[in-house]
């Protein structure tokens, strides 16, 4: 089963438009940025948001936290 599969009771660990709302509010303008950002590929980036490849995790959960961390200004 691929990450974007969900069992029944879950969701996919990060969807494409909540990836896309996290590239904004840490002011990631390009794929290329949130690649830099988090030390993975611009090319697992764009697959992400196309939907194509489920966001893993572990990138998931950074990417919250990171975002939680600029709402509260550190």
């Amino acid at each position: 089963m691929d990450e974007t599969s969900a069992t029944p009771g879950q969701h996919p660990s990060m969807s494409p438009d909540e990836l896309r709302a996290a590239m904004r509010a840490l002011d990631c303008r390009t794929q290329s940025d949130l690649a830099a950002a988090i030390g993975v590929s611009r090319s697992a980036v764009s697959l992400w948001l196309e939907g194509k490849v489920g966001v893993p995790r572990p990138v998931a959960m950074l990417l919250r936290m990171l975002v939680q961390a600029r709402r509260r200004g550190f």
